[in-house]
């Protein structure tokens, strides 16, 4: 099954009343918990999804700025959200599935094998002309309960020597890569090996996914090979569960290393590379 579906899809599901779990999963620096615009307007039978609590684990201390919720409390979530075993979900945001993403991976992590992005978010559901629904909706509760272990996964440990027989891509901004600027961690650079792969690089101009081929080609020319171990990290874990997308789309399995920047660069004992070359 592709990670896919256009906004012709999921709106002829929605209409026909086929049973579709929509998430909208919308996240920004200026708007972290997305409920206001939520109530504002999305995705008709869509259900409010924050990054920040039910996403992500604060609790968790020296594991980056957001850490990994335990299994019960995305069990809770997703029972919150609605889903039920087996449920077909779409998840959805206004930043080209950069916060989405986040909620893809770890429904899939979670075991939940039926999770779809919505190609070209929001935006591209609006420019097509469809509908959108105003205020709060609160779903049955479902029955669904995560198991996580599904998908790959790399700690510190291994982030620092994965590049040697591996390829480590990094999902930030180039300038940030080069440690020309770091805006929220208190070292600028990038883990010693790790290759440049700005998340920008796996989308057309109106923000949805380039077609697989030119995404197996994009990453070929980041040294990314058939058959070899591919990992990827961002500034916290969020963008890089995009690459990780990305990857998929393009038929290559990739492994996430949650704790990311905001976690190795916390840590005075990680070497930090600088410039554009890896190491």
């Amino acid at each position: 099954m592709s990670i896919l579906i256009s906004d012709r899809e999921l709106a002829a599901r929605i209409e026909s009343g086929m049973r579709t779990v929509v998430l909208d999963a919308r996240w920004t620096l200026a708007e972290p918990h997305g409920l206001e615009s939520f109530r504002a307007g999305h995705i008709p039978t869509a259900v409010s999804v924050d990054l920040e609590d039910e996403l992500s684990d604060h609790a968790a201390s020296g594991l980056g700025r957001h850490p990994l919720p335990s299994d019960a409390a995305f069990t809770a979530a997703m029972r919150r959200w609605g889903i039920r075993t087996g449920d077909l979900v779409v998840v959805t945001d206004t930043t080209a599935n950069l916060a989405a993403a986040r909620a893809w991976w770890l429904l899939r992590h979670a075991g939940h094998e039926q999770v779809l992005l919505l190609d070209g978010g929001i935006d591209a559901w609006v420019a097509a002309g469809y509908p959108l629904e105003t205020g709060d909706r609160t779903p049955e509760p479902g029955d669904a309960t995560a198991r996580f272990g599904a998908m790959p996964v790399i700690d510190i440990d291994e982030a620092a020597g994965f590049a040697d027989d591996g390829v480590l891509l990094d999902a930030r901004a180039a300038e940030r890569y080069r440690g020309e600027v770091e805006p929220v961690d208190p070292k600028a650079g990038h883990i010693p090996g790790a290759r440049s792969a700005p998340t920008s690089i796996a989308l057309d101009a109106d923000g949805r996914f380039l077609e697989p081929s030119a995404l197996a080609a994009r990453f070929a020319g980041l040294g990314v090979e058939p058959g070899a171990p591919v990992a990827a990290y961002c500034g916290s874990g969020v963008a890089a569960g995009h690459l990780v997308a990305a990857l998929a789309i393009a038929g290559i399995d990739a492994a996430l290393f949650p704790g990311s920047w905001s976690q190795w660069s916390n840590d005075p004992s990680r070497e930090v590379a600088t410039g554009s070359e890896p190491r």
